[in-house]
């Protein structure tokens, strides 16, 4: 798989997930253009960022713009940027509400939208990051589930709809390992104690999505759109059995 002479957009790709999945085009001989609020203190080699907030209408025009002035092509659009606080759901103020779904739906879109043009011209594609929340229960997080549950089904919409010019496609991402993750799940011992109630074993790791993104970009699968393609292990237990464990020991 070579990716040499082709342009990658990653939103967020300068940590998390989007890190990983800006080093594995790398690696892959992709020119690389990134974007994030702020300027991190280091850069993949060979990445251009630009600093911008694409929650903004404005920012898409501008990405896409900066990708054609340094490389003068865009072959893959990986909307990878998203995420949320966790807060009870009638505590969320409107003005969150919309910051959520802007971020993780609406930022998207617009960016999808400027870089048609563009992807239509190399025959491109687009690949949404979503998440496993945009398909079951996602409690103290539902606007953010709800943002992905759209993202979903915008990709297989528009896969439909731009075939056969552009492929769109979306990951929908497990629980994955990064440099937020303790904060979210409980420190070291958390992680530990999930990851082994985990199928694998293990949580996720953002090479983990990034293979999965190399695969979709790759111009020899151009038979696959509209795929929403699930990289979480095996999935999550049902919690029914851990309850029904629990009521066992019990006696």
């Amino acid at each position: 798989m070579s990716f040499e002479g082709k342009t990658v957009i990653v939103t967020g790709g300068s940590r998390g997930i989007g890190k990983g999945i800006t080093q594995a085009f790398l690696d892959q001989g992709a020119k690389l253009v990134i974007c994030g609020r702020r300027t991190p203190e280091t850069l993949p080699s060979g990445a251009d960022f630009v600093s911008l907030d694409i929650r903004k209408p404005e920012s898409a025009e501008q990405l896409v713009q900066f990708a054609l002035e340094k490389t003068g092509r865009i072959d893959c659009l990986v909307n990878n940027a998203g995420g949320t606080p966790v807060e009870d759901a009638h505590q969320t103020k409107p003005v969150l509400v919309n910051k959520i779904l802007d971020l993780n739906l609406t930022a998207p879109i617009n960016l999808t939208h400027a870089a048609y043009a563009a992807l239509k011209e190399t025959k491109g594609s687009i690949i949404n990051i979503a998440s496993v929340a945009g398909q079951r229960a996602a409690p103290r997080t539902a606007v953010y589930g709800a943002a992905k549950a759209g993202l979903l089904h915008y990709t297989t919409s528009l896969a439909m709809e731009w075939a056969p010019d552009i492929r769109v496609n979306a990951i929908i991402v497990g629980l994955v390992q990064t440099e937020a993750s303790a904060v979210h799940y409980g420190g070291k011992r958390g992680i530990a104690h999930l990851s082994n109630a985990l199928p694998m074993g293990r949580m996720g790791s953002p090479e983990d999505i990034a293979k999965a993104c190399l695969f979709l970009a790759d111009p020899k699968n151009d038979y696959i759109s509209g795929a929403c393609l699930e990289v979480h292990g095996g999935g999550e237990p049902p919690s029914f059995l851990r309850i029904a464990e629990e009521a066992n020991q019990l006696g």
